[in-house]
């Protein structure tokens, strides 16, 4: 199943032809990190690749070793490579396998991106945007773009304070579910904010409801680095955006916000495009052309030779009324391979047998969690995504 995308015009090439500089930037979130994205977007200056200025000093040289800037903070390094005329960002990624991975985000995509976003939302020219995620991650880099095309300044906060969201003074604000629900800790009134995106993992239909009656308008995302972000908004693709369920049931996405390849990896490169789609590595379905998104096809979990998709039982989980906050995941089981574990947030939990029946009325008596961790907060990465490493081999 597909949606065609819009063919849009694609952008001339550089004039220079060679190799642009590329500066690791690790400055803090504020005017300073704002100017170098936006002489990066207008080629007034070098290409960028944003650091948290957090990084640890061992994760810092091994990604500056994977990524091979020019620079670092201005700094020539040896050995350092420049990127394609143009590609402005690269936004360093993880992945599941924890080695730096460079994402090449042209300038073109990530207006591109940003322009789709602000059409769809409505967003007039002036109006503010906070960003309280992190810029060297790409929800906190396209606040930044969105707020240059919209001709403003974004309000920025390096952490995240409940008090001082709801005191910024901005009409539009990014947040992941953790962030949303620390609003609603709160008692906060949300209709302060004409848009909330909420992106960067699945939010539970409550907290969609709740966030909803409190006065939010809450636009749920799906996207990742390669497509500049967000690019489906409330399942329906942003203008251009083209999607695609593949025979192996992954979604694939089209269109001009995505990202021209992985830095010094054609290998990965090759193996993440078909054509003019990029295929991603989560499971969907398109219901009357909005997309639903299962889950990761490496988060399937495979039990007693049952095939599990771990989101879907997080989701069934995640009903139960006393549980607020939900993460399932496999781990190795010398009999069944992987077993289904349920890691929640919760103040009176439910037993482990509770909350397998519960589970058995929504899904196969096989994807029941058979072992159930309570946690007084699921543990998250920078970008606001949970741990899933940490919650498979770390408890």
């Amino acid at each position: 199943m597909r949606i065609a995308p819009v063919h849009a015009e694609s952008s001339p090439a550089s004039a220079s032809g060679g190799p642009r500089e590329l500066n690791a930037v690790t400055l803090p979130p504020g005017p300073g990190l704002f100017r170098a994205v936006a002489a990066a977007l207008d080629g007034t200056g070098p290409a960028i690749l944003p650091l948290s200025p957090a990084l640890p000093a061992p994760a810092l040289r091994a990604t500056l070793a994977a990524l091979r800037p020019t620079h670092l903070d201005g700094v020539r390094q040896a050995g350092g490579t420049g990127v394609s005329p143009e590609v402005a960002v690269v936004i360093a990624t993880s992945g599941t396998t924890g080695a730096p991975k460079g994402v090449e985000l042209p300038a073109a995509a990530l207006r591109a991106s940003a322009s789709a976003s602000l059409d769809r939302l409505g967003a007039a020219p002036g109006e503010r945007w906070l960003c309280c995620l992190p810029p060297s991650h790409v929800s906190g880099l396209q606040v930044l773009v969105r707020s240059l095309l919209g001709g403003t300044e974004p309000v920025v906060h390096e952490g995240f304070s409940a008090e001082s969201v709801l005191s910024a003074g901005a009409e539009h604000v990014s947040l992941v579910p953790t962030q949303l629900r620390r609003l609603l800790a709160v008692s906060a009134d949300l209709s302060v904010f004409r848009t909330i995106l909420l992106g960067g993992a699945a939010a539970p239909a409550e907290l969609l409801a709740a966030a909803r009656a409190a006065g939010g308008r809450v636009v749920t995302t799906y996207g990742m680095s390669e497509t500049c972000g967000g690019c489906v908004y409330d399942g329906r693709p942003l203008g251009g955006v083209g999607l695609e369920i593949g025979g192996d049931g992954r979604i694939r996405i089209s269109g001009p916000v995505l990202f021209s390849g992985y830095r010094l990896r054609p290998d990965l490169t090759a193996g993440a495009r078909e054509g003019g789609w990029f295929v991603t590595s989560d499971l969907g379905a398109l219901d009357g052309g909005r997309l639903r998104v299962l889950g990761r096809a490496d988060d399937v979990i495979n039990t007693g030779g049952e095939k599990v998709v771990a989101a879907a039982v997080a989701a069934a989980v995640a009903e139960h009324p006393a549980i607020e906050d939900a993460v399932v995941v496999g781990r190795p089981d010398p009999e069944w391979g992987e077993r289904v574990v349920a890691v929640v947030v919760s103040p009176g939990p439910p037993s482990l047998a509770e909350l397998r029946a519960f589970v058995k009325e929504r899904l196969p008596a096989y994807a029941a969690p058979t072992e159930l961790v309570v946690l007084t907060e699921i543990p998250l990465l920078p970008n606001g995504k949970p741990d899933l490493s940490a919650l498979r081999y770390g408890q």
